[in-house]
């Protein structure tokens, strides 16, 4: 049965905190413990997670807001379970971060603790169109954060990067033999032939992982789909037919061959013909393929934006979003923009050339948020010609006036076809000093400018781009945010995780995101800002609990 546990508001009177040596009360007080207390602890929001817990009366839960905050302790100070649990029950800043003035006032079971993480877990399996449990907090302690440290969210800066699961780099001969052997484990012996039943034989893996020359491969990868082939051609009809394992197996010999009607076998694809979506570990069938920035990565594509406001003592992150390693950047800030609005109150963002795209302009025109590049894909402009962006166009992609300001005769956009078309006088087009690099083609009657709709958005976001002056604000302020990644995968142990599949790489990155806010936190109460900006401060920032 689900309780909120508020226990923590009435303090006893005498307690392990008040016996204290004075000198060693004051320096608790100004640990990070008391300000953890205050402005994490006491903000946890414990009534999502009734969802957890039984409706029926009976024994009430160990208190969540005590479960919660030892993870994101774990993963703000990147502990193990083993050492966290030993902090909780031997350290009494831990204790007095967790509402607890008295040292061992809580017995805490190791399975109540995992049983906590295991119901987590399984509800963002179960309900993935409900309430992400870590983000509903992540959402709310980063709004209180940014209130507590008075923080403008109102300039902000995104990346991505690639995180990795607990899974091995491995290539397709390796893939082969852990989706086999995973399928063939669950086979009863007795039906398997001889040549599946060596497949099971330790000395099978050894030869073909660690005694397979390079030359040999192709060979090998061939013989491992035939096996597929032919365990899932014996499992057909069987009941285990519809077992993860052999779903994992079909999916692996789709993805991996393809099926010669000729001969009625299946042949093995070329690696260029691997698609970045495909099973990339049998243990973690989500994790996906990406090459970003000349290096191999498999997991997933985590997104982060951060405020870079230049009076900010600290930065917070406001967003984050895991998504497949597939899935293009572009997709990435389409998706989180609208978020962005609506829970902060955002005006501007700082991005690198890998999220430009025609609808990341039209999602920030729709959401009121001018986006600045540091650089853009696609082929440049030649710079002899007139840019489009000379050309007064409207919102509605209507051409009021040439670069000249000579209005046209006519202006037409058709949004099915998405062509932006203009008619100008051939009397002030033919006289005009500029008709050599105008893009107007002239016909008998009238110069016509005939573009597309991505090519007038492009050129706007270019000009933005190579003003120089905007260009090299852009580029310092979106730097910063590759400094906060590298801190949440070092410091918080991000950069490879000890979890597998989706859900479990969504949650615990969560908790990871809230440490590095903690972190930040954390320092604002301590004074530990900038020197740039603690100049600025009348009086020290001073911790007083």
């Amino acid at each position: 049965m689900f309780k909120q546990n508020d226990a923590h508001n009435q303090q006893q009177l005498y307690s392990s905190y008040t016996d204290l040596n004075p000198k060693i009360k004051e320096r608790l007080d100004k640990s990070w413990a008391p300000i953890f207390y205050e402005h994490i602890f006491c903000k946890i929001d414990e009534q999502p997670f009734a969802v957890l817990y039984s409706p029926d009366m009976g024994r009430t839960n160990f208190p969540v807001n005590i479960l919660l905050s030892l993870e994101l302790i774990k993963h703000t100070f990147d502990y193990t379970d083993e050492i966290l649990l030993d902090q909780y029950n031997l350290n009494f800043q831990i204790m007095y971060a967790l509402g607890m003035r008295n040292l061992g006032e809580r017995y805490l079971a190791d399975r109540t603790f995992y049983n906590f993480r295991r119901r987590v877990y399984e509800y963002t399996i179960e309900h993935p169109a409900e309430e992400d449990l870590v983000f509903g907090q992540f959402e709310r302690l980063a709004q209180y954060f940014c209130e507590a440290a008075g923080i403008s969210t109102k300039q902000q800066r995104m990346d991505s990067t690639v995180v990795m699961s607990n899974i091995k780099l491995a290539g397709r001969l390796s893939l082969s033999f852990d989706v086999l052997q995973q399928a063939l484990r669950i086979c009863p012996e007795q039906m398997l032939p001889e040549q599946l039943k060596e497949g099971l034989n330790p000395e099978f893996k050894t030869n073909l992982l660690f005694r397979t020359r390079s030359s040999q491969v192709p060979g090998r990868l061939q013989e491992m789909i035939n096996l597929s082939s032919q365990l899932l051609d014996l499992l057909e009809n069987h009941k285990l037919t519809d077992s993860p394992e052999v779903a994992l197996l079909r999916r692996f010999l789709s993805e991996q061959a393809d099926f010669d009607q000729v001969t009625k076998t299946w042949q093995a694809k070329a690696n260029k013909d691997i698609a970045a979506t495909s099973l990339q570990s049998a243990y973690d069938p989500d994790a996906t393929y990406r090459n970003k920035g000349g290096k191999v990565n498999k997991g997933y594509s985590l997104n982060v934006s951060e405020t870079c406001a230049e009076e900010n003592p600290v930065q917070f992150i406001t967003d984050y979003a895991i998504e497949n390693s597939s899935v293009a950047d572009t997709d990435l800030l389409i998706k989180r923009l609208p978020e962005l609005k609506e829970n902060t109150d955002i005006e501007e963002l700082y991005v690198d050339g890998g999220y430009y795209g025609e609808e990341v302009e039209q999602e920030s025109q729709k959401q009121e948020v001018k986006v600045h590049y540091t650089d853009m894909t696609g082929k440049a402009p030649n710079p002899e010609r007139i840019s489009l962006a000379e050309f007064d166009i409207d919102a509605d992609f209507k051409v009021c006036a040439c670069p000249e300001q000579h209005p046209p005769i006519k202006s037409n956009y058709k949004e099915k076809s998405g062509i932006v078309s203009a008619h100008f006088s051939l009397e002030h087009c033919q006289h005009c000093v500029r008709k050599d690099s105008c893009p107007v083609k002239f016909q008998r009657k009238s110069a016509v400018l005939r573009v597309k709709k991505n090519s007038v958005i492009a050129a706007h976001a270019r000009k933005r781009i190579f003003d120089k002056p905007l260009r090299i604000a852009a580029t310092s302020k979106r730097a910063a945010v590759e400094g906060t990644i590298s801190s949440v995968k070092r410091a918080q142990g991000a950069d490879k995780l000890d979890v597998r599949t989706y859900p479990k790489v969504r949650v615990v990155t969560g908790l990871k995101i809230i440490g590095h806010n903690i972190r930040q936190l954390v320092r604002f109460f301590q004074g530990k800002v900038r020197k740039s900006v603690a100049a600025q401060q009348p009086t020290g920032v001073v911790c007083t609990f």
